[in-house]
């Protein structure tokens, strides 16, 4: 570290203590984001709270750089990066308050939308902006850009139900717009700012040209520049500029808090796909069926319904949905668009559900189909919707003109809202055919009356033509409120304004092909909310591009920085990677980050240690055991147990484990109902507190129903093959296959185990044989046949990633419901990063994990706990304090006679 970097980072350490990270695998796993652009910060900031955001802005102001503000990631346009100073608004700004009953809702910029959406779904509400990435977005983002989405048009976007914001201008000062005394505290404190945000309202509406351009660009979606509506629509010098900070990009000030008046959640749907012979006829369909008031119209192309896995033969769809509260009218709109389209809605949730999932992941798979080696351009344009049809024409006739081959075009056609996404190789730092194309695209937009940005924000990639879309008084409009409110120009720099017309063709990012496993990656973010190691080290995505990082190093021959970043990738990514497999479910090109978890862990296992897994697998019986008398053994001495366990590679014992559990015996029955597995861990582990175990339930659970179980000779040697399959261990994997294999044979019933974790293990292990889940099968052939005799008034239930993978939820769900009045998912629930031995190796893992979980737990009253999995139910009693059981154990007492 030089001396003056040296000084910046004191500078700022002394602004607010322990927020400045500067390691290489800090700055550059959060230097990508979704968009086309690549910069590397000096250092990224971790403020705790709106007081430390303010005291960063005013040090990073003192030393000259500039601040941009970084939640979600999952922005197109380039607004989230910087060569300068990178503030991570997520981690500490994550609270939901929801508001009179779910008509408001007070939200800090790092919720995830669809967290808050699920905080406001028991009150039948809902946030008016929808955006594709609703599972990875952030308020933050959404703010920053204006989100709207596939329903919410103009009408309900950020801006339209924007109540207050509690904000942190560049100069330090904390306004809530909300308050009774906002405008005389923005005067007493900011009395240049208010000046000028009253005289630039004036000077606006005193322009009858600036007046009608204005109410023209915003009768469309529009996210270009700053939004100059809020100098028409608001007086208040405090409205003005809350209004002002919506699709602002962070260039104006920071939201620490934001207020929203939200929107009815519709309870019922009907959707269909209605599909046309060309894009044109699906085009000019428009104005006939908006008029029959649907919810939303999406349009896809020809190339996204052939990524999307529809038939080749489609040249154009229209995805449609009508929305209402009752289903007499929801009737009324299904026939009538049964006249208008030729076609029948559903109203069946799978199908819905399978339909809008293809929708909303269309870019990032589209992308994930790219060829190797390019980066994905996604451009979000808006015209009247009379000539969309035309404007698709175009576009398609530039897309042949500078050899754009198989790009697409979708996006909220009812809206006049276009997406269409290219794929170019920046690698070579040729951006000429990109640069033609986007100049030839600006005057096919614009010429259509149209908007250059209609939801994903200016960025850096439009900011060059603000001014050839706005004309030069709406421009210099547009500067002097940046002036106004950023004298210095600390905030965001080089984003929105910018005087260099080359700035889109600057800082392109670098596709480098790295691994099979997930050169698909797209860097779009959908896995990081789900990611249960993302507040302690790293997420699938930064895992992915820590690996593209470290491959650039090495080709340019910076062999500090490759060192560097292959020492910290060790711990940050592969020793606390769950490898749980959540990151799959979130992926719209189903990338399995834990695959290449495991293969790296693979590449450093010696022969000797190769062997030593090997043996295990062949004598499991007595290895679990041995790993059983360990624990008790400790137990009994917990002070030299404490000792031992602290050198480098061992589990580490704490006296919240519990001791050891019972082994496992067989025993065979004729014609039995299921073949029983009992799981290993029930012999690792005891049971919890005052639990008779899982083993016992289920075989107590099986009696009373009138089944009967077999468990196979020789159970105690079995394993689902986890252990060997997480660290990267093929040949005791292959060894206790085989011995699986050879117990199982081919049996004519179910084989089912009681872990889940264990389960999807047995699914890999034994391709073509029924492995059923014990929660699902007591679900679906022995709780039918129980009488529920002792009711629990309220249970919190931890549903583990296994399960999420498996479909569990609704057996879980009837099982948990025949048992309690009242079964809550706490708020905050993911997967527990126990992960096997995760949880032993890396406590902490487990602890960042399920810190949010556990703090909603304690804040509730629960007669009970339970999981599906016993070392989930070990994590969950460590990190709340509350003893968790198997939900079976649970079903198990509750049916006794």
């Amino acid at each position: 570290m030089s001396a003056v970097h040296a000084r910046l980072v004191r500078a700022l350490e002394n602004a607010a203590p322990g927020s400045v990270r500067t390691r290489a695998t800090d700055r550059l796993g959060l230097a990508h984001d979704a968009s086309h652009y690549l910069l590397a910060p000096q250092a990224v900031l971790v403020p705790r709270g709106a007081t430390e955001v303010a005291a960063l802005i005013r040090a990073a102001a003192a030393v000259g750089l500039g601040v941009t503000f970084r939640s979600g990631g999952t922005s197109l346009s380039g607004q989230a990066g910087t060569d300068q100073l990178l503030m991570d608004v997520r981690r500490h700004f994550r609270q939901i308050e929801v508001l009179d009953g779910g008509a408001r809702v007070r939200v800090q910029p790092g919720a995830v939308l669809r967290q808050v959406n699920a905080r406001l779904a028991p009150h039948g509400r809902r946030l008016g902006p929808d955006p594709a990435s609703e599972s990875a977005c952030t308020v933050g983002g959404v703010i920053a850009n204006n989100s709207s989405g596939m329903t919410c048009g103009t009408h309900a976007n950020t801006y339209q139900t924007l109540e207050s914001l509690t904000l942190v201008l560049a100069s330090g000062t904390v306004l809530d717009t909300g308050a009774p005394d906002a405008d005389a505290v923005l005067r007493h404190h900011e009395p240049s700012l208010a000046a000028a945000l009253l005289s630039l309202r004036d000077r606006v509406r005193g322009n009858l040209d600036s007046v009608r351009r204005i109410e023209q660009q915003f009768a469309m979606k529009n996210t270009m520049g700053y939004g100059l509506n809020s100098l028409l629509d608001h007086d208040s010098p405090a409205q003005i500029l809350a209004h002002l900070l919506i699709g602002s990009e962070g260039t104006l000030g920071f939201v620490a808090s934001a207020v929203f008046r939200t929107v009815p959640l519709a309870r019922h749907a009907s959707t269909g796909l209605v599909v046309f012979p060309t894009l044109r006829e699906a085009v000019a369909a428009m104005p006939e069926l908006v008029a029959a008031g649907p919810a939303a119209v999406e349009l896809l192309d020809a190339e996204s319904l052939r990524v999307s896995g529809r038939s080749a033969d489609m040249e154009a769809a229209l995805l449609v949905e009508w929305q209402e509260e009752d289903l007499s009218l929801l009737a009324e709109r299904e026939a009538a668009a049964h006249r208008l389209l030729g076609t029948s809605l559903s109203r069946d949730a799978a199908g819905r559900a399978a339909l809008w999932h293809t929708r909303k992941g269309l870019y990032a798979a589209v992308a994930g189909a790219r060829p190797a080696g390019t980066v994905a351009l996604l451009e979000d344009v808006a015209v009247p919707v009379p000539v969309l049809a035309d404007l698709c024409d175009d576009l398609t006739a530039l897309f042949d003109r500078h050899g754009y081959e198989r790009s697409v075009i979708f996006g909220h056609a009812k809206d006049g809202n276009l997406h269409f996404m290219l794929t170019e190789r920046f690698g070579d730092g040729d951006s000429r055919r990109y640069a033609a194309f986007t100049e030839d695209m600006v005057d096919a937009v614009l010429g259509r009356g149209g908007t250059l940005k209609a939801e994903h924000g200016t960025g850096r990639v439009m900011a060059p033509f603000v001014r050839r879309q706005y004309g030069d008084e709406l421009f210099d409009v547009m500067v002097a409120i940046k002036r106004a409110c950023d004298p210095a120009g600390t905030l965001n720099p080089g984003v929105l304004l910018t005087d260099d017309p080359a700035a889109h063709l600057k800082h392109l990012k670098p596709v480098v092909a790295v691994e099979s496993e997930v050169d698909r990656c797209v860097e779009c973010g959908y896995c990081e909310p789900v990611c249960p190691s993302r507040d302690l080290t790293t997420t699938p995505r930064q895992r992915i591009v820590l690996r593209r990082e470290l491959a650039a190093a090495t080709a340019a021959g910076d062999l500090p920085l490759a060192e560097e970043l292959a020492r910290e990738y060790q711990y940050d990514a592969v020793d606390t990677c769950a490898v749980d497999g959540m990151c799959a479910t979130a992926c719209p090109v189903l990338i399995n980050t834990g695959d290449l978890t495991k293969r790296l862990r693979a590449s450093t296992v010696s022969p000797a240690q190769q062997r030593a897994w090997g043996s295990a697998a062949r004598h499991w019986d007595g290895v679990s055991r041995a790993m059983k008398l360990a624990l008790n053994t400790a137990a009994a001495g917990p002070f030299v147990a404490r000792a031992a366990t602290r050198l480098p590679g061992l589990p580490r014992w704490s006296p919240d484990l519990p001791r050891g559990g019972a082994r496992r015996r067989p025993a065979p029955v004729s014609s039995p109902d299921a073949l029983y597995l009992p799981s290993c861990l029930s012999t690792l582990f005891a049971p919890a507190d005052g639990g008779a175990g899982v083993p016992a339930a289920v075989r107590r659970l099986a009696a009373r129903a009138g089944l009967r179980l077999s468990v196979p000779a020789g159970i105690g040697d079995l394993c689902c093959g986890t252990p060997w399959s997480s660290k990267g261990l093929p040949d005791g994997y292959e060894i206790m296959r085989q011995r699986v294999r050879a117990a199982v044979g081919d049996p004519a019933v179910p084989v089912i185990t009681d872990a889940a974790s264990c389960t999807e293990g047995f699914e890999r292990l034994l391709p073509g044989v029924p492995v059923v889940d014990a929660v699902a099968w007591v679900a679906s052939e022995v709780l039918p046949r129980l009488r529920v005799t002792r009711r629990l008034p309220s249970l919190a239930l931890h549903p583990t990633c296994s399960s999420v993978r498996l479909g569990l939820d609704g057996a879980i769900a009837a099982v948990a419901g025949a048992i309690a009045d009242r079964v809550d998912i706490p708020e905050g629930w993911q997967c527990c990063a126990f992960a096997g031995d995760r949880g032993l190796l890396h406590p902490e893992l487990t602890a960042s994990a399920t810190r949010a979980e556990a703090e909603s737990v304690r804040r509730g009253v629960y007669a009970a706990h339970a999981s599906v999995n016993r070392t989930c139910e070990i994590g969950l009693t460590r990190s709340t304090g509350e003893t968790y059981h198997h939900l079976l154990e649970l079903l198990d007492q509750a049916t006794e006679e």
